[in-house]
């Protein structure tokens, strides 16, 4: 099978029920599903070139070659691909990605969904959403969302025979919503997703109470997009991101990751919706503060939250596109 250089775009995604827990580390199978929004900014684009001239894998992000985890997390994925492939060439990887890497947005999201996309083209492995979003799975839990555009579910895979076939992602129909970010910090997070998740499912006693509530969560949010009932899927999404962060600081020792800005957001938006915007804040694993709207109420919100946060970098968003390739390059 021809070997041949792929590119891929992908978007990240912020999830609308959360995802926190995995309870298979190798395979990344969740404790619980999830549902997110794929937004149309902070692209990456990614370049997977094999060569079989090279002794080891090379990766380059933002023009810096990059050595340590993340290198090593590419080469960990790359090794999947390979072994799928049937291929023992490695691979330059060249990757531009605009997301504010490792602030809870989703960075690691974007960023495996276009390794995987663009991987799979370049070893000729299968193409079709479901293959590729449970590729993307394996370097980073949130990607496999990303491999889709819109409103996505991740099935956690539970119950059925074969849990790695059973969790991927899909798309599922709901209203068009929007949202806005509120950038209070691009910096690294002290604690990667990663590590606190790990110690979330090891010492915080509140994780058990998590997965059940976000079962039933997802259940209801599933009901409330079909709907098309905004406000349901709104509270949804609020609870959502606050019930994670409290199981994440029942950590031993604690995790917190949302700063006094974030709380105040979360403050904000809610003074919004009782003067009658329809307006809802969630969080990932950091202090970034996503608010989610109808899509038409993008501008209005974006225009409420800067009159209370003039000095935050506010971006506006919409629904974007999933995972695709741009150039397959030269066989």
């Amino acid at each position: 099978m021809s070997r041949q250089p792929a590119t891929a775009v992908a978007h990240p995604n912020l999830a609308l029920i959360k995802y926190w827990g995995k309870r298979d580390e190798q395979l990344v199978l969740p404790h619980t599903g999830s549902l997110s929004l794929t937004l149309d900014v902070f692209p990456t684009t990614t370049t997977v070139t094999p060569d079989p001239e090279l002794s080891a894998d090379a990766f380059t992000l933002n023009g810096v070659e990059q050595t340590g985890t993340s290198a090593a997390r590419v080469t960990a994925f790359l090794d999947l691909v390979r072994r799928l492939a049937g291929s023992t060439a490695h691979a330059r990887v060249v990757s531009e990605n605009s997301v504010p890497t490792g602030a809870g947005l989703a960075s690691s999201a974007s960023g495996f969904a276009a390794l995987a996309r663009a991987a799979a083209a370049a070893y000729g492995l299968p193409e079709d959403a479901r293959t590729v979003s449970r590729l993307a799975r394996r370097g980073s839990g949130s990607a496999a969302r990303s491999v889709l555009g819109n409103l996505v579910i991740w099935h956690d895979g539970k119950g059925a025979e074969d849990p790695d076939a059973a969790s991927f992602a899909e798309q599922v129909p709901g209203p068009q919503l929007g949202m806005v970010i509120a950038v209070v910090s691009a910096r690294t997070k002290a604690v990667s997703s990663r590590t606190a998740m790990r110690e979330t499912v090891a010492t915080s006693p509140y994780f058990p109470g998590w997965v059940q509530s976000t079962a039933q969560d997802l259940r209801d949010m599933r009901a409330a997009l079909a709907a098309g009932d905004v406000e349901a899927v709104g509270e949804l999404t609020e609870s959502s991101a606050l019930r994670m962060h409290a199981a994440i600081m029942g950590n031993r020792p604690p995790v917190r990751y949302l700063a006094p800005t974030s709380v105040a957001l979360f403050d904000a938006v809610a003074a919004l919706r009782a003067e009658g915007l329809g307006a809802w804040a969630t969080a990932d694993a950091g202090p970034n503060v996503a608010v989610l709207t109808r899509a038409e109420d993008v501008p209005t919100l974006r225009d409420r939250l800067a009159e209370r946060f003039p000095d935050l970098r506010l971006i506006s968003a919409q629904a974007g596109p999933g995972a695709h390739l741009l150039d397959r390059g030269r066989a």
